[in-house]
């Protein structure tokens, strides 16, 4: 009889507050659009800007440029979201508001402009901002202080993110190569719709958590609480938090090359031939997927290996996993370096995909051992006045780590040198192969056509040996050894920076017989190319590339040193554990499994009196 008098936010589910799955669901969606739009992000802003599917035609390093700072913003904007959520609207609300700017995003994103390109990045920036550290502070308000489950709430929360990721990169990524990008950026936009309907639903099962301290819904004592002055205890938990904040930092700004560096390097040096009729190679974002699949696979394993590591009566604080989780994600690329070097073993070479696979997996077990921690953490740890500012914080150093990985990874790349073609269309065929392309009808049909990419204003690789001679870079065919250099000029002037390439040449000691490689890549003009009346002419081409041989020394070098640094970081964290514990106060110490009281309805965050 008891139990049929329960409220529907009294109500348990598997053994969780059945508020739980409501957010589970709203953040699995919201997960799906925002995972689906990063994995096609970058390749959309590299992918030629004359191709039968344009994207922006940006440099691999403009993009990963821009994706740094994007993937920065989207999570420094958790600080406004939580403090509007603090100050005047709650959390619930602000989540609402959140999902709402990023259903209008996302359906801008989806128009093929280049006006909304980034008015839709904007809006989801926003959003973002609002919904993402507040629904996270939300499933911690459904747990009472001290309660076990606390942690593997956030871990099955934390694999709804992962299956919403997961769906998103396998069918955002196929539709998009299927179809075409703005196709895909639509798909991610209608799971973030369904996303927003299934949190408006689920509202009955969230009475009492995430309202505003100051409103009427608020208890007595969240109302206190947001009036009170911090005590010694609570700013010294504030500092601990500050200090893992840090841990956030580099964890994320290594994991996070997922997105670029790994996705471009994916495109280009891994072998992704499957050879299936329908689909001869996998397309690179599809693999943005294998985080996400292994986080659903493991995700309740690693868990549950915490929960029975901390019953042993072993070390196992927030603290601990994320300081264990960080050195093996930095593991995981060992293997990249390893697949650097198969890939530049041979001229033009290429990886096997098992090292991405194997990459990929020991960085979802060191994010399964860190980031849901962390957020259940701060749930512990923040002061009931500041919990959703605290976690805007949390996400801010996460959008720092993306930054961070932007950086990084747009350091891996170098700068392309530029040239410009000086001769006709008829001295290039010779070069040039023809190819099955895909090209657009007067009336707007796709159509598979085997001719010469030239005659269609496509962009074409000449694959050409570097080396010195004279004081002079010499470019020869790859295949037939011919001259390449009556085809084209370097570009010349106070920012090019062709200088260089002779100093690079020469100071490698390479030579005629042991020469350098480089993809030279012949592309129209945007401009011109969308002039119709003159397409097939080969004027307005240029030629840009970067050398192969330094590219991979850059890519290994970027890999060794986010594995010692990661790792080295990692074991850092472990000297100094004692020290950081005892600034917690015995917050984890007394974690007991705790069933849901229904004379009890809001939440508990670190509260100091009760240790």
């Amino acid at each position: 009889m008891a139990a049929t008098a329960l409220q529907p936010n009294q109500k348990e589910v598997f053994g969780h507050p059945a508020g739980l799955y409501v957010l589970f669901f709203t953040e699995m969606w919201e997960r799906f659009s925002y995972y689906g739009m990063r994995g096609i992000l970058v390749l959309y802003m590299a992918t030629s800007a004359t191709a039968i599917d344009p994207g922006l035609g940006w440099s691999s390093k403009d993009a990963i440029w821009l994706y740094g700072w994007y993937t920065m913003l989207v999570y420094v904007a958790s600080i406004p979201g939580g403090w509007i959520a603090d100050k005047f609207l709650g959390q619930k609300k602000t989540v609402m508001l959140g999902g709402l700017l990023l259903c209008i995003g996302h359906g801008v994103l989806a128009v093929p402009q280049d006006w909304a390109f980034f008015t839709g990045l904007l809006f989801i920036i926003l959003g973002v901002g609002g919904l993402k550290p507040n629904i996270s502070t939300m499933v911690g308000g459904l747990y009472k202080e001290g309660d076990i489950r606390r942690d593997s709430g956030f871990t099955i929360f934390y694999i709804g993110i992962n299956i919403g990721a997961f769906l998103a990169s396998i069918t955002v990524g196929l539709v998009a190569y299927i179809y075409g990008w703005h196709y895909g950026f639509g798909l991610a936009g209608i799971g973030m719709f369904v996303g927003q309907a299934v949190f408006i639903w689920g509202q009955k099962y969230l009475k009492g958590v995430g309202e505003f301290t100051g409103g009427s819904e608020a208890t007595e004592e969240e109302r206190l609480a947001a009036k009170r002055p911090l005590t010694k205890i609570e700013k010294d938990r504030v500092v601990v938090l500050l200090i893992s904040f840090l841990i956030v930092i580099v964890f994320w700004g290594a994991f996070e090359q997922a997105g670029g560096l790994m996705n471009l390097y994916t495109d280009a040096k891994v072998d992704r031939t499957i050879g299936l009729s329908w689909l001869e190679e996998i397309p690179a974002a599809v693999f943005q997927s294998l985080n996400a699949g292994y986080i659903i696979i493991f995700g309740t394993v690693i868990g549950s290996f915490w929960v029975w590591w901390k019953k042993s009566g072993k070390e196992s604080s927030s603290l601990f996993k994320m300081a264990v989780g960080t050195i093996i994600m930095g593991l995981g690329y060992v293997f990249m370096m390893f697949a650097s070097q198969e890939a530049s073993a041979e001229t033009f070479g290429k990886a096997a995909m098992f090292w991405i696979f194997l990459a990929y997996l020991f960085h979802t077990i060191g994010e399964l051992c860190t980031s849901p921690v962390s957020l259940s953490f701060i749930t512990k740890l923040a002061p009931l006045k500041y919990a959703s500012i605290m976690m805007g914080v949390y996400f801010a150093a996460t959008g720092l780590g993306n930054k961070l990985a932007g950086s990084i990874g747009e350091m891996s790349q170098l700068e392309s040198f530029k040239g410009e073609v000086v001769v006709s269309k008829q001295e290039l065929l010779p070069y040039i192969e023809k190819d099955s392309m895909e090209i657009k009808t007067l009336k707007n049909e796709i159509v598979t056509i085997y001719d010469y990419p030239i005659n269609e204003d496509k962009k074409f690789i000449i694959k050409a040996k570097v080396f010195p001679e004279n004081g002079e870079v010499v470019f020869t065919d790859y295949q037939s050894g011919e001259n390449l250099n009556p085809l084209f000029e370097m570009s010349q002037g106070a920012d090019s920076n062709t200088p260089k390439l002779l100093e690079d040449l020469t100071e490698n000691n390479v030579t005629s017989s042991n020469p350098y490689h480089a993809r030279l890549v012949f592309e129209k003009d945007k401009d011109k190319a969308q002039n119709i009346e003159n397409k097939g002419d080969g004027k307005d081409y240029g030629v840009s590339f970067v050398l192969e041989e330094k590219q991979s020394e850059q890519e290994y070098s970027t890999f060794m040193w986010l594995t010692i640094f990661t790792v080295s970081f990692g074991f850092l964290l472990l000297l100094f554990l004692k020290k950081l514990k005892k600034l917690t106060h015995g917050a984890e110490d007394h974690e007991v499994d705790v069933k849901y009281d229904k004379e009890t309805e809001g939440f508990e965050l670190a509260d100091p009196d009760n240790n």
